[in-house]
């Protein structure tokens, strides 16, 4: 007895296709309505000056940016402290930024570009008082 063709489309395959499509424009509607991160106005931290003597600098707001590059400590009654790289020419100096619980809502990642605005308070710790992803 011979075998009779197939009747139709396999209802699989068409499930298959439109759940691909669908997540297609799912993920592409996700990466493009990402708003960048807005800048931060105000002077910026003049690197040298910080490396050097930052405790001169307290009671002053700057704004740096650089790439993260490790978090050094978290406590979630008192906030976290994350080490960013900022570059300073042709080198990159490390500065250490105490983060407040206040801030704790905004995930900071290893190796992604931020801006903070800082205060420099007693001992010359910088602490931040905004972020903005780059």
């Amino acid at each position: 007895m011979p075998r009779r063709a197939s009747s139709g489309p396999n209802v699989g395959v068409i499930l298959g296709i439109i759940a691909v499509v669908a997540a297609a424009a799912f993920a592409g509607k996700m990466v493009f309505s990402q708003k960048p991160g807005k800048t931060l106005d105000g002077t910026r931290l003049d690197m040298p000056s910080a490396v050097e003597n930052a405790n001169s600098l307290r009671g002053n707001e700057y704004v740096v940016q650089g790439r993260i590059d490790d978090q050094l400590r978290w406590d979630p009654d008192h906030g976290q402290v994350i080490s960013l790289r900022v570059e300073n020419g042709d080198s990159g100096e490390f500065l250490a930024i105490e983060i407040p619980p206040s801030l704790s809502n905004i995930n900071i990642e290893r190796e992604q570009d931020y801006a903070f605005r800082v205060r420099f308070r007693e001992g010359g710790i910088a602490v931040a008082e905004e972020i903005s992803r780059l």
